[in-house]
Order: structure tokens, then C-alpha cells, then sequence
């Protein structure tokens, strides 16, 4: 018989709160996708009733942008609700002090994200919501790194090159997440050089995660290092690849194509709209692997050596059991 106690409840939970922070965050993305950030006008309560007691039939039968914002509300209590969980766990366990200072770090961002998501609604401020992306991913990132370093297994050595690239990876993969939630919160009044500055903000953040993420597959195949992190950074290339091809999908669905690529007989009237199913599809896939590269990203760091490997040293010696 398997005894409870033999399990590591702070890997298994930290497990469950990077699944539930997942759909929570493309929960959050289909809600910029439909505009539907302001479907349910005051905060914390739903339409006046208490946020946990909102009639299911109306969710459930009520419009679509109500069950989208309702929905993520939802979900962003229940990762709160995780998050505490956690954090009780690493408590009374033998975690190391990475994790546990981690473990604050998560419970600090869900409390300020909670208190983004909020102010976002009761000021109607697309500046907030701005910020609300980009503190999104961040939590997501601590989520992942919680779960990796809390599994009791050291990362093998790897060469110094092997261990910066994919360490510059992560962060490239966080700022084009930063700069991609500025394009998703523009201002219909936005000035066109600003427009076109992002644009290009976004096309360079491309280009640098797609070189480094080709060049951490190339160190890690190279040298002597962790035959996960060889696996993770091919993974990282389909990745990669794909949210390319969404990339230019989502310009697509949101811009239509550049007069300078097609003629103009070729050309679609006006843009897409991304409220039409297939567009909504891939401006929001878009997002959530922009999301998972990030994650990803986290996983190659740490696997390589790049990032908490005195940590999960440390980790591998003392598992955390509660």
C-alpha cells in the first residue's frame, strides 16, 4: 500500500497550480480577444451577487463574454486558492530556501494580479489591463520554476556557453510576452509612429528568441550537458516555429496583409475580424504558446544548469515530503 507521506506534495502541487495558471491565462487571453474585460462592470462582486454564488444557469446561458470574464475570475480565485495552498505545503516541509522564497514570490504576484485584474475592471484602465498581461506570465514563470526545482533531482553540469544562452532565451521570451501586451491593449487613438514602433519592437523580440532559441539547441547538443535540457531545447524549436507561423496569422486576423506583399486584387477589403471563430483561434493560440515558450524557456534554464542549479542541488538532498 502506498503510503501518503511518500509522496513530494509540493512538486504535485506546484504541478497542479502551473495546469490551472495555464488555462487561467488563456482564459485571460480569449478575454482581450472578445473585448470582454468590461462584460461584467463591477469587481469583486458579479453583477452584485457574490462572485462564488453567481447563478450557474446565467453563466453558463448567459452571453459569451460574460462566461469569458466570469469564468476567469473564477479560475483566478481558484490559482489564488492553489497558490496559499503551496505555499502551506512548502511551510511544513523540508523545501529548500529557493523554492520557499519562490513560494513567496508566487503568493506576492497572485495577491498584486488579483488586485491588477480588479482595478482594471472598477477603472476601466487600459493601462492597467497592460500591466495585468505582463504580471500574468511572470507568475506563470515562478509557477514553473517552483515545480522543476521542487522535484529533488539535480541538473547535470553543463558547459558555461550552455547555461547563459538558454538563461537569455528566458528573459527574450518574457520582454516579447511584455511587448506583444502592449500590442494587445492598444488604444484605438494610439499615434501611428507609436504603432509602428511596437510593430517593430515585436519583429525584433521574434528574431532575437528565434535565434537564441536555434542557438540553445545547438550549445546543448554540443556539449557534455543534461539530456533533458537536449530534449527541451528541440521541443523549444517546434515551438518556436510554430508561433511564427501564428504570428503572422494573428497580423492577419488583426491588420490583414501589407499592401507591399500582395497585389492589390489579392488583398482582403478590411482586416479580419479576431471575433470570428478560426481568427479568434489563432490571435489567442498566438498568446497562450507565446506562453508555453516562456514556460519552456524556464524548464531548458533550470535543466541546463543556467539557473537554480545550486538550488535544485541542494533539492535533490532534501525532498520536500509534507
Amino acid at each position: 500500500m502506498i503510503r501518503l507521506a511518500a509522496f513530494n506534495w509540493t512538486h504535485v502541487v506546484a504541478c497542479l497550480l502551473v495546469g490551472v495558471t495555464a488555462v487561467l491565462l488563456s482564459f485571460g487571453a480569449l478575454v482581450t480577444t472578445y473585448e470582454a474585460a468590461m462584460a461584467v462592470p463591477d469587481w469583486p462582486a458579479t453583477y452584485g451577487h457574490n462572485m462564488f454564488l453567481f447563478p450557474l444557469a446565467e453563466w453558463l446561458n448567459g452571453p459569451w463574454d460574460l462566461f469569458l470574464e466570469h469564468g476567469h475570475r473564477l479560475l483566478g480565485a481558484l490559482t489564488g486558492l492553489i497558490t496559499l495552498g503551496l505555499a502551506g505545503v512548502v511551510w511544513r516541509s523540508s523545501t529548500h530556501a529557493a523554492v520557499r522564497w519562490l513560494v513567496v514570490a508566487a503568493v506576492a504576484l497572485v495577491l498584486v494580479q488579483g488586485g491588477l485584474g480588479g482595478a482594471r475592471v472598477l477603472l476601466d484602465d487600459k493601462t492597467v489591463a497592460k500591466v495585468h498581461a505582463c504580471t500574468g506570465p511572470l507568475f506563470f514563470a515562478v509557477a514553473v520554476a517552483i515545480a522543476v526545482l521542487s522535484r529533488g533531482r539535480a541538473p547535470t553540469a553543463s558547459h558555461e556557453v550552455a547555461t547563459r544562452v538558454p538563461v537569455a532565451l528566458l528573459v527574450a521570451a518574457y520582454l516579447q510576452l511584455v511587448a506583444g501586451a502592449q500590442l494587445r491593449h492598444l488604444d484605438a487613438s494610439v499615434e501611428p509612429a507609436t504603432f509602428h514602433s511596437l510593430v517593430g519592437l515585436h519583429i525584433v523580440g521574434a528574431i532575437a528568441v528565434t535565434v537564441l532559441t536555434v542557438a540553445s539547441a545547438a550549445v546543448t547538443a554540443s556539449t557534455e550537458g543534461s539530456p533533458s535540457a537536449r530534449l527541451w531545447s528541440r521541443g523549444m524549436l517546434v515551438l518556436v516555429g510554430g508561433q511564427l507561423f501564428l504570428g503572422a496569422g494573428a497580423w492577419v486576423a488583426n491588420w490583414g496583409v501589407p499592401a507591399d506583399i500582395i497585389p492589390a486584387s489579392w488583398q482582403l477589403s478590411e482586416p479580419l475580424r479576431a471575433r470570428s471563430v478560426w481568427a479568434a483561434a489563432v490571435v489567442t493560440g498566438h498568446v497562450v504558446l507565446g506562453m508555453l515558450i516562456l514556460g519552456g524557456a524556464v524548464v531548458l534554464a533550470i535543466e541546463s544548469g543556467g539557473f537554480g542549479r545550486r538550488a535544485a542541488a541542494a533539492a535533490a538532498g532534501r525532498r520536500a515530503f509534507a
